[in-house]
């Protein structure tokens, strides 16, 4: 795995290849068909992103044994030819002033079950509803939670680069100096990194230090790094349309033997998660190994999340490694193993790789030191 394909190098065979497997899909489900809004989910079986997410309706709409179609307006129309999935796909456009909607709605079963994108505008699922009172509606993550799970072979390189860049902006930022300057000036720091080793969107730097590091979702904020502080770094984003998540802990000076104490019960933790990871074995698995390394050091009641979530176009996505998801991990699934420890109002640890799913375990994405590094 490289890192040599890029997003732009999807194909309309690609593509195509999506969304017949995601009609299938809705098809073994029980679904009469998908409605994807812009988002995500239509990246990724289509290659369109619009400009601008508009009260103007576009919709891809896929019904098993029926042709793919974009409803689209008509001043985007043109922008949508241009899409790497389009020759897939009929273009429907629509004027202002015409009912989009009624025009929709000839292309469904007017009684029929629809997954539609979670992203969806309530102002376009109500009027759907609105033109086909028989219809009905799933979320596309309750009826088809794993549609983007499985990569292939590109998508996986996409996500080896994308979690090899993040590793180069942590052997940057480990550099810089950390005491005496605010988190949100490392956080800076660490934003330009990421963009810096090839990513388009920083989509979180997390930067907690000290106390704030018992919160695993900090904000920046302006409290000054000081010496004998634990600081959190979690970062990630999106390059070539694939995303990067990835969690160190430093600490500022020598550390207390109760941190490194705790930073190796973490360590341990997290090797144990991705130890559990093979293909068969379920998501709550991971979570469940990871779990009990902490929970038999006495600390369980200080690890308060889920183990890990999927990664693809999006930075969190399913599967999620947590207790009672009982799906079987299958070779090419991506996500997060990233135990964690908080100590309120002391200091938080959490240590975070990206994992693919291989044919006899698991593989890292992220290959940094998860030994405890000392910063200046």
């Amino acid at each position: 795995m490289t890192g040599s394909r890029t997003a732009a190098s999807f194909t309309a065979d690609d593509y195509r290849a999506r969304m017949e497997r995601a009609a299938a899909a809705a098809a073994d489900a029980g679904l009469a068909g998908l409605l994807v809004a812009p988002g995500p989910d239509l990246v990724w079986l289509t290659g369109y992103a619009p400009t601008a997410d508009t009260e103007r309706l576009t919709l891809l709409v896929l019904a098993p044994g029926r042709d793919p179609v974009l409803v689209v307006p008509a001043l985007e129309a043109p922008d949508a030819a241009k899409a790497a999935g389009a020759p897939g796909l009929t273009l429907r456009d629509w004027t202002d002033g015409k009912d989009p909607y009624a025009a929709t709605a000839t292309l469904l079963d007017g009684a029929g079950r629809f997954g539609i994108s979670d992203n969806a505008w309530a102002l376009h699922l109500l009027a759907l509803q609105s033109a086909l009172p028989g219809s009905s509606y799933a979320s596309l993550t309750d009826a088809l939670p794993m549609l983007r799970a499985v990569k292939d072979p590109a998508e996986l390189e996409l996500l080896a680069a994308a979690g090899a860049a993040a590793d180069a902006a942590f052997e940057e930022i480990r550099t810089v100096r950390f005491g005496g300057r605010r988190e949100s000036e490392v956080a800076a720091d660490l934003a330009g990194l990421l963009l810096g080793f090839g990513h388009s969107r920083v989509d979180f730097t997390i930067v907690a230090s000290g106390p704030n590091g018992a919160n695993p979702h900090h904000e920046v904020g302006d409290r000054v790094i000081e010496d004998g502080d634990m600081v959190v770094l979690d970062f990630g984003g999106l390059k070539d349309g694939y995303g990067s998540d990835t969690s160190r802990t430093v600490h500022v000076g020598a550390p207390t033997d109760e941190e490194r104490r705790v930073h190796d019960l973490v360590r341990e933790a997290q090797e144990a998660g991705f130890r559990a990871v093979r293909p068969g074995a379920a998501c709550q698995d991971v979570d469940r190994a990871a779990r009990a390394v902490i929970a038999d050091a006495g600390y369980g009641e200080y690890f308060i999340h889920r183990t890990g979530h999927g990664i693809g176009v999006t930075t969190h996505e399913p599967p999620y490694m947590i207790e009672g998801e009982e799906r079987p991990l299958v070779p090419g699934m991506c996500f997060s193993v990233e135990p964690g420890v908080y100590l309120p109002g002391r200091f938080g640890v959490r240590i975070e790789d990206i994992v693919t799913v291989t044919e006899d375990g698991g593989h890292r994405f992220n290959d940094t030191t998860r030994e405890l590094v000392v910063v200046d």
